[in-house]
């Protein structure tokens, strides 16, 4: 019984300790532009942040004028039937049933368009799902109502919650910033191949950050991997994007993109900070 509570105790103290120093550490990382965020009614894309977000854009915009060709294509051969072919303009009723050239137009002109749009669409799907060797590697988990964070490689892992209104000011961002910065943000480095892991440990979450065009769903007993490789020093916010309970709108996401050498001295503050934090180990007494 003495056994199994000093293990216990020993598994909480290590936990503490590197989630306490996460959050030390956390504090190195300061002076950062925000550069992903929501916008007061604006419905456009944020600032494309990676080359995956740049080709997704250019994608939407690309389907769009597509669209709105193919629209205004399908609003004049109606206006012109109604005008053309109305009981006025044409007293007379055509009497033939059908149109071997046109019937051969309206059925190939649509599998056209969907071979055009799956060449462009198809390789960029592809880039977003071969996942390229990691420069970091990082394990997401979705928790209600928070987020888990480990570096394998690095030995690092640490919480992530929604920072209330009474920390904004000390952590360094503005009050508008409530309900999108976390206390302890993800530390990235600019320039590198990020893959990350996302998993669930209760229910579905989903990882999404919208400036880097990544979005994965967390479910429970799979691990499903995106990347990013973010070209901007900065601080992105995300938000869980899959309905996980009450509190699924207090699930921010919050990257900071850092240069090499501000990340690897996090990194160094971070396990430093690990072990030089120790949390009281109480040991209960055997009869």
């Amino acid at each position: 019984m003495r056994l199994a509570t000093i293990l216990s105790g020993l598994a909480a103290a290590v936990t503490s300790t590197i989630i306490a120093g996460a959050a030390l550490a956390q504090d190195g990382v300061q002076g950062l532009e925000i550069v992903g965020a929501p916008q007061p009614e604006h419905t456009g894309f944020q600032p494309a942040a990676t080359e995956l977000a740049r080709d997704q854009q250019w994608l939407d915009h690309m389907l769009l004028y597509l669209c709105i060709a193919v629209v205004a294509l399908v609003l004049t051969l109606l206006l012109v039937v109604i005008l053309r072919y109305n009981r006025r303009a044409n007293p007379k009723p055509a009497r033939f049933s059908h149109n071997t050239p046109v019937e051969i137009t309206w059925t190939m002109a649509p599998v056209l368009i969907l071979v055009v749009l799956g060449s462009f669409s198809l390789p960029i799907l592809r880039k977003q799902q071969i996942m390229p060797s990691p420069d970091v590697l990082i394990k997401v988990t979705g928790n209600q109502w928070y987020w888990s964070y480990e570096y394998p490689d690095e030995g690092i892992s640490f919480d992530s919650f929604l920072l209330g209104k009474d920390k904004l000011a000390e952590a360094g961002y503005p009050p508008e910033d409530y309900l999108l910065a976390a206390d302890n943000a993800v530390v990235v480095p600019k320039g590198k191949n990020v893959v990350v892991q996302v998993t669930g440990a209760d229910v579905i979450h989903s990882w999404a950050v919208p400036a880097f065009a990544v979005k994965q769903d967390a479910v429970p007993g799979r691990i499903a991997e995106l990347w990013f490789n973010a070209e901007r020093e900065g601080i992105y916010f995300g938000q869980c994007s899959e309905l996980c309970g009450k509190d699924h709108a207090y699930m921010p996401i919050t990257v900071k993109v850092v240069s090499e050498d501000v990340y690897a001295d996090w990194l160094a503050r971070t396990k430093q900070a690990a072990l030089g934090t120790s949390a009281p180990i109480r040991v209960a007494a055997g009869n």
